[in-house]
């Protein structure tokens, strides 16, 4: 296989309308890469050389992605076991290949940027140590100024990322944050802030990190956080809840147990700031109310400030994940006879959730056919005024098509179930409207 660069003669190009040496008219000139240039792995020209304890020259990219990503300890070439798993940049064949790009611009070929050199496993292993005994000493300064300096190198590179979270930075950070959220936070309110930020960037969060993150101290610091009018305080905060409460259903009571932690939750809800933390927002939301160990009053809160009417007006035209999101919300809620009150009085809640039955995906599907099942098996009202809503919007005829198209076994009993309550009230007005299946594929 040959890599090459191929000028064309014409009217494009920097050198356009000049003949070249060696291109006939209306010909072409090829220009072959050199073989020392190209990594052995891609075969394409190094960005970034760098070269083995075999002493095999790749690009770290594709090097790299040998190694770590798909698991082998060998030499591609060579197929010698590696003694070190850590590549040397190779400066000297970097600068020629550099030297080589510049010689052949006019072939339209562009100079590779220097690389940074990435870091090392041993330069996170001394910052990790620097930041533990900042803590110790309470130097929120310098604490500060380490963690700002993982923050650098985190963001340089997906490779710099892999690096710190594997030699365990989060853990050192998740204690930093703790440490510091024990004190006066208007004292240590920008260290804690940089740690958070940082945090952010080294998600999934997992390990002694999401203990020291879920601490009584470190929570409520969090909350802090969410009642400040700082928009990035409060986006990192609901964010890293959101892994601590995902991670570990107890941490959602140790979050209720703050006073105050529903209601900035719910305004990131209403008065968004960035879909990430709506989102976000939605699942710690979605945990607190259906956390087994949880009670009926975080429901009641939210529904009495308003969640259910706020989250059926969210989902009128709601992209896809926010439905999601707000559906199973919603879902939740409606488990309890109390949000299932309020949901009653809304006249959006059977129009909406009827439309999104097979018009969003199938998650969205199943929390609308839960939400439906739950405010018609539950209803205790005489006239029974939720069948005829969903007749009327046209529940039944969507249950049988759901049936034909196919769904969860879950889903499939509640729709059965939901078909037989239907039924004997049919006699009413129903009527359908044909643009919700425009876009079904028939499963024949």
């Amino acid at each position: 296989m040959i890599l090459s660069w191929k000028r064309l003669r014409g009217g494009r190009g920097r050198r356009a309308g000049k003949k070249q040496p060696g291109v006939e008219s209306g010909g072409e000139m090829e220009l072959t890469t050199p073989n020392h240039f190209r990594c052995p792995i891609s075969l394409d020209l190094m960005k970034d050389p760098v070269t083995l304890s075999t002493g095999i020259t790749y690009d770290r990219e594709n090097i790299e992605k040998w190694i770590h990503e798909d698991g082998n300890i060998t030499c591609p070439v060579t197929n010698r076991v590696l003694t070190s798993f850590e590549p040397i940049p190779n400066h000297t064949i970097r600068r020629m290949i550099q030297d080589w790009c510049v010689e052949n611009r006019s072939y339209g070929i562009e100079r590779i940027p220097t690389p940074r050199i990435p870091v090392s496993s041993v330069e996170v292993f001394e910052i990790n140590c620097n930041i533990t005994t900042a803590c110790k000493s309470e130097d929120q300064a310098g604490c500060r100024d380490l963690v700002a300096k993982i923050k650098k190198w985190t963001k340089e590179s997906d490779r710099n990322k892999r690096c710190i979270v594997d030699n365990g930075a989060v853990s050192v950070l998740a204690e930093a944050f703790e440490t510091f959220s024990k004190m006066c936070l208007d004292e240590n309110v920008s260290v804690l802030e940089e740690i958070l930020s940082t945090l952010t960037l080294l998600f999934p969060l997992a390990g002694e990190g999401l203990t020291y993150l879920g601490s009584a101290s470190s929570m409520r610091c969090m909350v802090w956080f969410l009642k400040s009018g700082d928009l990035s305080r409060r986006r990192n905060a609901v964010l890293v809840l959101r892994e601590i409460v995902s991670s570990d259903h107890r941490k959602v009571n140790v979050l209720l147990d703050i006073e105050g932690a529903i209601e900035p939750l719910f305004k990131l809800i209403k008065e968004p700031i960035c879909p990430t933390a709506t989102k976000a927002s939605l699942v710690v939301v979605y945990r607190t109310i259906t956390s087994a160990s949880a009670t009926e009053k975080p429901i009641q809160k939210f529904v009495d400030m308003g969640l259910v009417s706020l989250l059926l007006e969210m989902l009128v035209d709601a992209q896809r994940s926010l439905c999601e999101k707000a559906l199973s919300v919603l879902d939740g809620l409606c488990s309890s006879d109390y949000g299932r009150g309020d949901a009653y009085n809304n006249s959006l809640i059977f129009p909406v959730i009827v439309k999104k039955i097979l018009r969003v995906s199938d998650l969205a599907t199943e929390f609308a056919v839960s939400i439906l099942w739950k405010l018609c098996k539950n209803e205790e009202r005489e006239e029974k005024t939720a069948f005829a809503e969903a007749l009327q919007v046209g529940a039944f005829q969507k249950l049988l098509l759901l049936l034909q198209v196919g769904c969860a076994d879950k889903t499939k009993e509640h729709v059965s179930e939901l078909l037989k309550l239907l039924n004997p009230h049919r006699a009413r007005l129903e009527c359908i409207d044909s643009m919700d299946f425009k876009d079904l594929k028939r499963p024949f």
